[in-house]
Protein backbone atom coordinates (compact mmCIF):
# COMPACT_ATOMS: atom_id res chain seq x y z
CA UNK A 1 0.00 0.00 0.00
CA UNK A 2 1.40 3.25 -1.42
CA UNK A 3 1.40 5.67 2.00
CA UNK A 4 2.35 8.74 2.92
CA UNK A 5 4.23 9.43 6.69
CA UNK A 6 3.81 12.06 9.14
CA UNK A 7 7.11 12.86 11.36
CA UNK A 8 8.31 15.32 13.43
CA UNK A 9 11.72 16.78 14.46
CA UNK A 10 11.01 15.41 18.29
CA UNK A 11 12.69 12.06 17.21
CA UNK A 12 16.32 11.49 15.94
CA UNK A 13 16.36 10.91 11.74
CA UNK A 14 17.47 6.93 12.17
CA UNK A 15 14.80 6.22 14.55
CA UNK A 16 12.02 7.57 12.19
CA UNK A 17 13.84 5.72 8.96
CA UNK A 18 14.07 2.64 10.77
CA UNK A 19 10.61 2.69 11.50
CA UNK A 20 9.26 3.58 7.96
CA UNK A 21 11.73 0.58 6.69
CA UNK A 22 9.70 -1.79 9.33
CA UNK A 23 6.03 -0.37 8.66
CA UNK A 24 4.37 -2.48 5.88
CA UNK A 25 3.75 0.86 3.82
CA UNK A 26 5.44 1.11 0.77
CA UNK A 27 6.54 5.35 1.84
CA UNK A 28 6.27 7.37 -0.96
CA UNK A 29 7.21 10.67 0.90
CA UNK A 30 7.43 12.35 4.31
CA UNK A 31 5.97 15.36 5.83
CA UNK A 32 7.25 16.94 8.82
CA UNK A 33 4.56 18.78 11.06
CA UNK A 34 7.06 20.90 12.87
CA UNK A 35 9.58 20.02 16.00
CA UNK A 36 13.08 20.89 15.92
CA UNK A 37 14.53 19.32 18.91
CA UNK A 38 16.37 16.26 17.28
CA UNK A 39 17.14 17.86 13.97
CA UNK A 40 20.75 18.01 13.22
CA UNK A 41 20.74 19.13 9.67
CA UNK A 42 21.16 17.05 6.49
CA UNK A 43 18.40 14.63 8.07
CA UNK A 44 17.98 11.21 5.57
CA UNK A 45 14.90 9.52 6.37
CA UNK A 46 14.84 7.34 3.37
CA UNK A 47 12.34 8.79 1.55
CA UNK A 48 11.74 12.43 0.11
CA UNK A 49 10.40 15.04 2.38
CA UNK A 50 7.79 16.90 0.89
CA UNK A 51 6.55 20.70 2.44
CA UNK A 52 2.90 20.52 1.95
CA UNK A 53 0.58 18.10 3.05
CA UNK A 54 -2.16 18.34 0.76
CA UNK A 55 0.26 18.96 -2.14
CA UNK A 56 1.31 15.98 -1.46
CA UNK A 57 -1.50 13.83 -1.41
CA UNK A 58 -2.51 15.05 -5.01
CA UNK A 59 1.16 14.48 -6.51
CA UNK A 60 1.95 11.52 -4.62
CA UNK A 61 -1.36 10.03 -4.53
CA UNK A 62 -1.18 7.51 -1.55
CA UNK A 63 -3.73 5.43 -0.38
CA UNK A 64 -2.93 6.33 3.27
CA UNK A 65 -1.58 8.71 5.41
CA UNK A 66 0.52 7.32 8.47
CA UNK A 67 1.20 9.82 11.29
CA UNK A 68 3.92 8.78 13.19
CA UNK A 69 4.37 12.38 14.73
CA UNK A 70 3.48 12.65 18.60
CA UNK A 71 3.61 15.07 21.61
CA UNK A 72 4.61 17.80 21.50
CA UNK A 73 4.34 18.78 18.22
CA UNK A 74 0.93 17.08 17.28
CA UNK A 75 -1.12 17.29 20.48
CA UNK A 76 -5.46 15.84 20.23
CA UNK A 77 -6.70 19.17 18.50
CA UNK A 78 -3.99 19.48 16.15
CA UNK A 79 -4.28 15.94 15.17
CA UNK A 80 -7.90 16.25 14.40
CA UNK A 81 -7.10 18.53 12.46
CA UNK A 82 -4.99 17.31 10.38
CA UNK A 83 -7.35 14.16 10.47
CA UNK A 84 -9.80 16.44 8.96
CA UNK A 85 -7.31 17.32 6.12
CA UNK A 86 -6.23 14.49 5.25
CA UNK A 87 -9.92 13.31 4.93
CA UNK A 88 -10.80 16.03 2.78
CA UNK A 89 -8.24 14.81 0.34
CA UNK A 90 -10.04 11.74 0.38
CA UNK A 91 -7.19 9.83 1.98
CA UNK A 92 -7.79 7.13 5.13
CA UNK A 93 -5.94 8.70 8.21
CA UNK A 94 -4.06 6.18 10.82
CA UNK A 95 -1.47 6.11 13.31
CA UNK A 96 -0.04 3.34 16.28
CA UNK A 97 -3.86 2.60 17.49
CA UNK A 98 -6.31 5.08 15.29
CA UNK A 99 -7.78 5.52 11.89
CA UNK A 100 -10.19 7.32 10.54
CA UNK A 101 -11.40 7.17 6.64
CA UNK A 102 -13.26 9.29 4.98
CA UNK A 103 -17.17 8.79 4.17
CA UNK A 104 -17.88 6.93 1.17
CA UNK A 105 -19.59 9.13 -1.52
CA UNK A 106 -21.53 7.84 -4.20
CA UNK A 107 -21.36 9.80 -7.56
CA UNK A 108 -24.92 10.87 -8.76
CA UNK A 109 -26.36 11.72 -11.78
CA UNK A 110 -28.27 14.87 -11.22
CA UNK A 111 -27.41 18.76 -10.04
CA UNK A 112 -27.05 18.10 -6.62
CA UNK A 113 -26.85 20.38 -2.99
CA UNK A 114 -26.46 18.67 0.70
CA UNK A 115 -27.16 20.58 4.10
CA UNK A 116 -25.48 18.87 6.53
CA UNK A 117 -24.62 19.83 10.09
CA UNK A 118 -22.40 20.34 13.10
CA UNK A 119 -24.88 18.24 15.18
CA UNK A 120 -28.27 17.82 16.25
CA UNK A 121 -30.18 21.18 16.83
CA UNK A 122 -28.58 23.93 14.85
CA UNK A 123 -31.45 24.77 12.77
CA UNK A 124 -30.53 22.39 9.56
CA UNK A 125 -33.97 21.24 8.85
CA UNK A 126 -34.96 24.78 9.39
CA UNK A 127 -32.18 25.83 6.55
CA UNK A 128 -33.15 23.22 4.09
CA UNK A 129 -36.73 23.56 3.89
CA UNK A 130 -35.61 27.84 3.46
CA UNK A 131 -33.70 26.87 0.83
CA UNK A 132 -35.94 24.23 -0.58
CA UNK A 133 -38.55 26.81 -0.56
CA UNK A 134 -36.17 29.58 -2.44
CA UNK A 135 -34.82 26.84 -4.75
CA UNK A 136 -38.44 25.32 -5.65
CA UNK A 137 -39.61 28.63 -7.37
CA UNK A 138 -38.07 28.12 -10.42
CA UNK A 139 -36.90 24.50 -10.19
CA UNK A 140 -38.39 21.00 -10.46
CA UNK A 141 -36.51 20.17 -6.61
CA UNK A 142 -36.83 16.76 -4.83
CA UNK A 143 -35.25 16.87 -1.29
CA UNK A 144 -33.89 13.57 0.04
CA UNK A 145 -34.05 13.77 3.46
CA UNK A 146 -32.22 11.65 6.56
CA UNK A 147 -33.33 10.78 9.75
CA UNK A 148 -32.97 8.44 12.53
CA UNK A 149 -36.93 7.91 12.67
CA UNK A 150 -36.97 7.39 8.56
CA UNK A 151 -39.18 5.10 7.13
CA UNK A 152 -37.54 1.20 6.53
CA UNK A 153 -37.77 1.77 2.45
CA UNK A 154 -37.64 4.85 0.80
CA UNK A 155 -40.93 6.94 1.03
CA UNK A 156 -42.12 9.70 -1.29
CA UNK A 157 -43.68 12.27 0.20
CA UNK A 158 -45.48 14.01 -2.74
CA UNK A 159 -48.24 15.78 -1.25
CA UNK A 160 -48.49 17.87 2.04
CA UNK A 161 -49.04 15.70 4.87
CA UNK A 162 -51.63 16.85 7.16
CA UNK A 163 -52.11 16.58 10.74
CA UNK A 164 -54.88 13.53 10.19
CA UNK A 165 -52.05 11.89 7.68
CA UNK A 166 -49.25 12.49 10.80
CA UNK A 167 -51.78 11.49 13.12
CA UNK A 168 -52.48 8.11 11.43
CA UNK A 169 -48.73 7.45 10.88
CA UNK A 170 -48.02 7.85 14.84
CA UNK A 171 -50.91 5.42 15.43
CA UNK A 172 -49.05 2.68 13.05
CA UNK A 173 -45.79 3.23 15.01
CA UNK A 174 -44.22 5.27 13.08
CA UNK A 175 -42.21 8.89 13.49
CA UNK A 176 -44.52 11.04 12.59
CA UNK A 177 -42.37 13.92 13.14
CA UNK A 178 -39.07 12.85 11.18
CA UNK A 179 -37.13 15.49 8.83
CA UNK A 180 -38.89 14.22 5.56
CA UNK A 181 -42.79 14.41 6.68
CA UNK A 182 -41.62 18.04 8.52
CA UNK A 183 -39.80 19.63 5.00
CA UNK A 184 -42.71 18.16 2.81
CA UNK A 185 -45.53 19.77 5.30
CA UNK A 186 -43.79 22.57 5.72
CA UNK A 187 -41.96 23.57 2.65
CA UNK A 188 -44.49 22.05 -0.09
CA UNK A 189 -42.12 20.07 -2.13
CA UNK A 190 -41.75 16.52 -3.15
CA UNK A 191 -39.60 14.48 -0.52
CA UNK A 192 -38.07 11.37 -0.50
CA UNK A 193 -37.60 10.20 3.10
CA UNK A 194 -35.17 8.05 4.28
CA UNK A 195 -33.26 6.38 7.86
CA UNK A 196 -29.93 6.29 9.27
CA UNK A 197 -28.64 4.50 12.19
CA UNK A 198 -24.96 5.12 13.79
CA UNK A 199 -22.65 8.09 12.91
CA UNK A 200 -19.04 8.66 12.94
CA UNK A 201 -16.60 10.97 13.87
CA UNK A 202 -16.70 12.20 10.11
CA UNK A 203 -20.08 11.73 9.29
CA UNK A 204 -20.35 8.77 8.11
CA UNK A 205 -23.85 5.77 9.02
CA UNK A 206 -23.20 2.79 10.45
CA UNK A 207 -26.23 1.98 7.92
CA UNK A 208 -28.79 4.11 6.13
CA UNK A 209 -31.46 3.85 2.93
CA UNK A 210 -30.13 7.35 1.51
CA UNK A 211 -28.50 5.61 -2.09
CA UNK A 212 -31.74 4.23 -2.64
CA UNK A 213 -33.77 7.50 -1.51
CA UNK A 214 -31.26 9.17 -3.86
CA UNK A 215 -31.94 6.42 -6.85
CA UNK A 216 -35.54 7.27 -6.43
CA UNK A 217 -35.21 10.97 -6.21
CA UNK A 218 -33.13 10.72 -9.70
CA UNK A 219 -35.89 8.47 -11.62
CA UNK A 220 -37.78 11.79 -11.62
CA UNK A 221 -35.35 13.77 -13.51
CA UNK A 222 -35.81 16.87 -11.49
CA UNK A 223 -33.49 20.04 -12.37
CA UNK A 224 -32.12 19.83 -8.40
CA UNK A 225 -31.99 17.50 -5.50
CA UNK A 226 -31.30 18.81 -2.35
CA UNK A 227 -30.03 16.12 0.29
CA UNK A 228 -30.44 16.49 3.84
CA UNK A 229 -28.43 15.34 6.45
CA UNK A 230 -29.28 14.11 9.87
CA UNK A 231 -27.59 15.55 12.78
CA UNK A 232 -23.47 15.32 11.82
CA UNK A 233 -24.08 12.75 9.53
CA UNK A 234 -23.63 13.19 6.11
CA UNK A 235 -25.59 12.52 3.19
CA UNK A 236 -23.00 9.64 1.41
CA UNK A 237 -23.83 11.05 -1.66
CA UNK A 238 -21.13 13.16 -4.21
CA UNK A 239 -22.95 16.19 -4.12
CA UNK A 240 -21.94 19.18 -6.37
CA UNK A 241 -21.75 21.78 -3.28
CA UNK A 242 -22.27 21.49 0.37
CA UNK A 243 -24.28 24.00 3.16
CA UNK A 244 -22.87 23.29 6.50
CA UNK A 245 -24.89 24.61 9.47
CA UNK A 246 -23.68 25.22 12.74
CA UNK A 247 -25.20 27.01 15.86
CA UNK A 248 -23.19 29.46 17.89
CA UNK A 249 -24.88 27.85 21.31
CA UNK A 250 -22.51 25.36 20.67
CA UNK A 251 -18.85 25.71 21.47
CA UNK A 252 -16.53 27.44 19.58
CA UNK A 253 -14.20 24.45 20.08
CA UNK A 254 -16.59 22.28 18.52
CA UNK A 255 -17.95 23.87 15.56
CA UNK A 256 -14.55 24.21 14.03
CA UNK A 257 -12.52 21.40 16.30
CA UNK A 258 -12.30 17.34 16.63
CA UNK A 259 -13.89 16.18 12.80
CA UNK A 260 -16.52 19.20 12.15
CA UNK A 261 -13.16 20.69 10.87
CA UNK A 262 -13.65 18.42 8.55
CA UNK A 263 -17.11 19.14 7.70
CA UNK A 264 -15.93 22.80 7.44
CA UNK A 265 -13.43 21.34 4.87
CA UNK A 266 -16.05 20.05 2.18
CA UNK A 267 -18.47 22.72 2.72
CA UNK A 268 -18.81 25.86 0.22
CA UNK A 269 -21.22 27.99 2.61
CA UNK A 270 -21.18 27.82 6.44
CA UNK A 271 -24.56 29.27 8.16
CA UNK A 272 -24.54 30.29 11.98
CA UNK A 273 -27.95 30.11 13.71
CA UNK A 274 -27.96 32.82 16.24
CA UNK A 275 -24.98 35.64 16.60
CA UNK A 276 -21.77 34.75 15.41
CA UNK A 277 -19.36 35.76 17.44
CA UNK A 278 -16.17 37.17 16.52
CA UNK A 279 -13.83 34.05 18.33
CA UNK A 280 -16.17 31.77 16.06
CA UNK A 281 -15.88 33.59 12.74
CA UNK A 282 -11.80 33.58 13.28
CA UNK A 283 -12.17 30.16 14.37
CA UNK A 284 -13.95 29.03 11.14
CA UNK A 285 -11.53 31.06 8.93
CA UNK A 286 -8.74 29.47 10.39
CA UNK A 287 -9.79 26.48 8.89
CA UNK A 288 -11.35 27.58 5.92
CA UNK A 289 -12.02 30.67 4.24
CA UNK A 290 -15.03 30.10 3.62
CA UNK A 291 -17.68 31.90 3.35
CA UNK A 292 -20.40 32.55 6.61
CA UNK A 293 -23.68 33.84 7.13
CA UNK A 294 -25.60 34.47 10.05
CA UNK A 295 -29.43 33.98 10.34
CA UNK A 296 -31.67 34.07 13.43
CA UNK A 297 -35.02 31.28 13.84
CA UNK A 298 -38.22 32.80 14.75
CA UNK A 299 -41.24 30.97 14.71
CA UNK A 300 -43.66 31.41 11.79
CA UNK A 301 -47.23 29.97 12.21
CA UNK A 302 -48.44 28.28 9.35
CA UNK A 303 -51.73 29.52 9.99
CA UNK A 304 -53.02 32.69 11.99
CA UNK A 305 -53.12 33.01 15.05
CA UNK A 306 -53.99 36.18 15.77
CA UNK A 307 -55.76 37.52 18.53
CA UNK A 308 -55.50 33.48 20.13
CA UNK A 309 -54.25 32.50 23.10
CA UNK A 310 -51.48 30.28 22.21
CA UNK A 311 -49.22 27.84 23.96
CA UNK A 312 -46.00 27.66 21.65
CA UNK A 313 -43.82 24.20 21.82
CA UNK A 314 -40.54 23.90 20.48
CA UNK A 315 -36.98 22.26 21.43
CA UNK A 316 -35.64 25.67 22.48
CA UNK A 317 -33.70 26.32 25.20
CA UNK A 318 -35.27 28.30 27.99
CA UNK A 319 -32.88 30.82 27.37
CA UNK A 320 -34.80 32.27 24.23
CA UNK A 321 -38.27 31.47 25.32
CA UNK A 322 -39.19 34.76 26.02
CA UNK A 323 -37.64 36.67 22.93
CA UNK A 324 -40.18 33.77 20.73
CA UNK A 325 -42.87 34.53 22.59
CA UNK A 326 -42.60 38.28 21.95
CA UNK A 327 -41.97 37.47 18.17
CA UNK A 328 -45.00 35.18 18.18
CA UNK A 329 -47.07 38.47 19.69
CA UNK A 330 -45.42 41.52 17.91
CA UNK A 331 -45.18 39.52 14.26
CA UNK A 332 -48.03 37.08 14.74
CA UNK A 333 -50.60 38.81 17.00
CA UNK A 334 -50.71 35.93 19.31
CA UNK A 335 -51.38 36.01 22.74
CA UNK A 336 -48.86 33.82 24.19
CA UNK A 337 -49.91 31.84 27.34
CA UNK A 338 -47.14 29.20 27.23
CA UNK A 339 -43.82 28.39 25.75
CA UNK A 340 -42.18 25.18 25.83
CA UNK A 341 -38.86 23.81 24.94
CA UNK A 342 -39.55 19.94 25.83
CA UNK A 343 -40.57 18.34 22.75
CA UNK A 344 -37.79 15.88 22.53
CA UNK A 345 -38.08 15.02 26.52
CA UNK A 346 -41.80 13.29 26.45
CA UNK A 347 -42.27 13.16 30.30
CA UNK A 348 -41.53 16.75 30.84
CA UNK A 349 -43.74 17.97 27.66
CA UNK A 350 -46.63 15.05 29.55
CA UNK A 351 -46.40 16.91 32.64
CA UNK A 352 -46.03 20.63 31.34
CA UNK A 353 -49.26 19.77 29.47
CA UNK A 354 -51.38 19.45 32.45
CA UNK A 355 -50.82 22.75 33.16
CA UNK A 356 -51.18 24.26 29.76
CA UNK A 357 -54.50 26.74 29.29
CA UNK A 358 -54.80 27.81 25.47
CA UNK A 359 -57.24 27.67 22.49
CA UNK A 360 -54.34 27.11 19.84
CA UNK A 361 -51.16 24.14 20.45
CA UNK A 362 -48.39 25.71 17.79
CA UNK A 363 -46.42 23.10 17.54
CA UNK A 364 -42.50 22.70 15.89
CA UNK A 365 -42.54 19.25 13.43
CA UNK A 366 -40.16 17.64 15.65
CA UNK A 367 -39.80 14.71 18.50
CA UNK A 368 -42.90 14.38 20.39
CA UNK A 369 -45.13 16.66 18.40
CA UNK A 370 -47.38 14.21 17.02
CA UNK A 371 -47.85 11.79 18.86
CA UNK A 372 -47.85 13.34 22.37
CA UNK A 373 -48.98 17.26 21.63
CA UNK A 374 -51.38 16.49 18.42
CA UNK A 375 -52.44 13.88 20.50
CA UNK A 376 -53.07 15.99 23.53
CA UNK A 377 -54.90 18.67 21.47
CA UNK A 378 -57.33 16.44 19.95
CA UNK A 379 -58.11 15.07 23.03
CA UNK A 380 -59.08 18.35 24.82
CA UNK A 381 -61.09 20.06 21.37
CA UNK A 382 -58.28 22.59 21.14
CA UNK A 383 -57.08 23.86 17.81
CA UNK A 384 -53.06 22.12 16.27
CA UNK A 385 -51.16 24.80 14.10
CA UNK A 386 -47.60 23.58 12.89
CA UNK A 387 -44.64 25.79 13.44
CA UNK A 388 -42.48 26.88 10.49
CA UNK A 389 -38.92 28.54 11.71
CA UNK A 390 -38.08 31.80 9.40
CA UNK A 391 -34.52 32.39 8.83
CA UNK A 392 -34.05 36.10 9.42
CA UNK A 393 -31.46 38.47 8.71
CA UNK A 394 -28.11 37.55 6.22
CA UNK A 395 -27.72 37.22 2.48
CA UNK A 396 -28.29 33.31 2.36
CA UNK A 397 -30.60 33.36 -0.52
CA UNK A 398 -27.69 35.47 -2.61
CA UNK A 399 -25.37 32.84 -1.45
CA UNK A 400 -26.90 30.14 -1.90
CA UNK A 401 -27.99 30.90 -5.34
CA UNK A 402 -24.29 31.51 -6.23
CA UNK A 403 -24.02 27.98 -5.43
CA UNK A 404 -26.78 26.33 -7.61
CA UNK A 405 -26.83 27.52 -11.24
CA UNK A 406 -27.78 25.05 -13.49
CA UNK A 407 -30.74 25.82 -15.89
CA UNK A 408 -34.17 26.75 -14.17
CA UNK A 409 -37.39 24.72 -15.55
CA UNK A 410 -39.46 26.81 -18.46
Amino acid sequence: MRALAIIDGEHYAPVVRDALAALPYDFVAAWVAGGTEKLVGGEDYGVPVVSGLEAAIAEREPELVVDLSDEPVLGPRERFRIASRVLASGVPYAGPDFRFDPPELAPFPLPSLAVIGTGKRVGKTAVTGHLARLLARDRDLVVVAMGRGGPPEPELADVRPTVERLLELSRDGRHAASDYLETAALAGVVTVGCRRAGGGFAGASGESNVLQGAALAAEREPDLVLFDGSGAAIPPVDVDARVLVTSSAQPVEVVTGYLNAYRILISDLVVVTGVASAPLLEAIAEVKGVPVVAVELRPRPVEPVAGRRVAYFSTAPAAVHEKLAAHLAERHGAEVTHVSGNLARREALRAELERVDADVYLVEIKAAAIDVVAETALERGRELVFADNELVGGNLDEQVLELVKEPVTQ
